[in-house]
This record gives structure tokens, sequence and C-alpha cells, in this order.
């Protein structure tokens, strides 16, 4: 395995340095020439590269950038957009059959008249481009549509989507070369990540023992609709809590987000990410896995005033806690300042350590 970074390499984790061949150090991991010579010498040494992977959203388009200048197995600079833009997204769940939210790119406040007239408020705003809940806003009524309107950043295309009352349901996991899927999970959102950012709250989620066959079947359609192959998959889908219908949101072809990956290895009993790696040199994965428990994440935040503290959470449910971590400031936001997963074979002992975490003074 050969590596590329900014990080010096005696800042390497001595796992990683046992798994490096060799290592070329960039200044800039933004510099795409950098990145060419980094490849290049790399090819010119040890033959044609077989893989280019990041596992990160940041960096998808330059690394289809370079697997079609090399031209290296995997998504080029031909379909990568597709994977990027949430308008063109859109496409390929009409293509699937799985219901999707109205939307439009209207630039100006009378381009969305016709749009708004149908959706109604409230409605959603978020970048085109993009991960995440960042620069993501519910807009409740024309005074507040205005004011997007007239302070949104000028450099940042925007769309603009119906609001949808519901819960979260991803559809995560591997599908190997074959367009086969080897493996999947499915994790339950019921605070809004956007709210969550935007309101500066906490946040709690559940990775689930078993998918839902409704899931199942829209998470299929949508990764046959775009023919994604040998990569890790994270379709985020919503369920009407009105009608009950499953609505096609996001895909993003990468391992799910934060500690998504963790809480799916502590259901299944896995480690995800050598499954990834059989999967990729070998065309295996082992299996199958069969859910255990539920695991739940559960943030809390400084500026917040809680009942119970560290040592009673350890207290009380330290048998079931499985993971505690302190939050980098960057990604606290989303992610809280300080976070617990924690697990059981039961859902409701699960949403009950949540409720004891988050529980607040007065």
């Amino acid at each position: 395995m050969l590596g590329i970074g900014d990080a010096e390499y005696d800042h390497l984790e001595d796992r990683l340095q046992l798994a490096l061949t060799e290592y070329y150090k960039v200044s800039d991991l933004e510099n795409y020439e950098e990145i060419l010579r980094a490849v290049g010498y790399f090819t010119h040494k040890y033959g044609k590269i077989d893989r280019f992977e990041s596992l990160n959203e940041y960096w998808l388009e330059q690394d289809a950038a370079i697997r079609t200048d090399f031209n290296i197995y995997g998504t080029k600079n031909d379909f990568v957009q597709n994977l990027k833009q949430k308008s063109r997204m859109k496409e390929f769940f009409r293509k699937s059959g799985v219901s999707t939210v109205q939307f439009s790119t209207g630039t100006t406040r009378e381009s969305v008249n016709e749009f708004i007239q149908s959706a109604g408020f409230p409605l959603v705003v978020k970048p085109d481009l993009g991960s995440g809940a960042s620069n993501t806003f519910k807009i409740s009524n024309e005074a507040e549509l205005q004011h997007f309107f007239d302070h949104k950043p000028a450099d940042v295309s925007f769309i603009i989507e119906e609001f949808i009352d519901g819960v979260i349901l991803t559809y995560d996991g591997l599908v190997d070369r074959n367009g086969e899927v080897r493996f999947a999970v499915s994790h339950l959102f019921e605070n809004s990540v956007m709210d969550v950012v935007n309101t500066d709250n906490h946040l709690y989620y559940f990775c689930l023992k078993d998918i839902s066959p409704e899931v199942e079947e829209a998470g299929r359609s949508i990764l046959k609709a775009f023919d994604i192959r040998e990569r890790f998959f994270h379709i985020e889908l919503f369920k009407s809590n009105k009608e009950g219908r499953i609505i096609a949101l996001e895909v993003n072809m990468r391992p799910p987000g934060a500690w998504m990956t963790d809480a799916i290895n502590f259901s299944y009993d896995v480690d995800v990410y050598k499954e990834w790696a059989g999967m990729v040199a070998r065309n295996e994965v082992g299996g199958p896995y069969e859910g255990k428990y539920y695991t739940g994440y559960a943030s809390r935040k400084r500026h917040k005033h809680y009942t119970h503290s560290h040592e009673d959470i350890y207290r009380t449910y330290g048998d079931k806690i499985v993971n505690y971590a302190e939050i980098e400031e960057v990604f606290s936001r989303a992610m809280g300042n300080s976070a617990y997963q924690f697990r059981s074979p039961d859902l409701e002992t699960v949403r009950e350590i949540v409720k004891y975490i988050q529980q607040e003074e007065g």
C-alpha cells in the first residue's frame, strides 16, 4: 500500500507506518500538481496503480481527476458531479423509482415563485455542492425567504427543497465491483442535523440491528440507478411522518460520517474497513453478519447544563458504554463537544441511555 499526505511520516500512527510500502509527503493536499507528481512517481517506481482512494467526500473530485489522468479503476471526471451535486442526484432518484424531494435551483426570488406555490412553506435551502448541514436552513415564511436571497453568498449555488416532516433512515454498506450489495446496515436519526447545527443543540442517533424492507428496497434501487461499484455507500432517506412513505434525500459514495462506522462495528461485531479492504483487494466480503445490538450515539454541548455527570453516566450505564471521546472544535457544532456510544440488544434501553445522558437541569 502506498500513501500520500501532508503530515510528517513520523506523525503517522504506528499501524499506518507498518502498513505502508512507501509514503510520499506533499506540502499541500489541495495542490493537484503535487498529487499528480506523487502518483507519477509511484507509477514510475511500482507500475500501474490499481486503486486510488481517500474515503472522504471532500476529495471526490480530486480522486476522480487522478483516476482519469492515470486511467485507474473507479469513478472518473465524467461521473463525479453526479455524486457531488444534489440537483443531479434527483434525476437518478427518479430513474430508481424512489420518490424524491421537490426542489428548485432558482437563483432569484422571482425565479422560485412557481416552486413555492407548489411546495408551500416551510422550505429548506442548502448548497448544491457539499455534505453535512453547513449553510442549510429552514425557511418558514416569505420574510425569511427574502432575507435568504438578500444575504446568500454570491459564490455558492443553492437548491431549495420542500420540507419533509419525518425521520431520516440511512442505507449504508459495501457494493462490490459486480454491483452486488455485500454488506448493509441502517441508521435512524430522529432529530434533524440541520436543526442541531442551527440551534447548537445536542445530537443522537441509532445504528439499527435490522434494515426495514422498504429501506432495503429503496437503497438497492438507488445503487442500481447510479450503477455504483466497489464502493462504500451512504444513502439518506426520509420516512414521512404523515404518509409513512420513503423519500430519497442524498447519496454519498463514501463511508457514513462521524462515528457511524464505529456504530456499525459495535452493532454487528465486524471491522467494516477490513471488509472494505478485502472487497477491493479480492472482491471478497465475509459474513453474512447479523445485527446483535442497537448502538446509540448521544452528544453533549458545553453550553448546556446536564442533570447527570460523566461519572453518573458511567456508574449507571458503564457496562453498556463502548466509546467516549471529546470532539475537535471544528466538528462540534454538529457532533457535540463530547459524545458517548453505547449498545444493547434492546432499543428501548438505548433510548433510555440517550435521555439520561442528555437530560438537562431545570
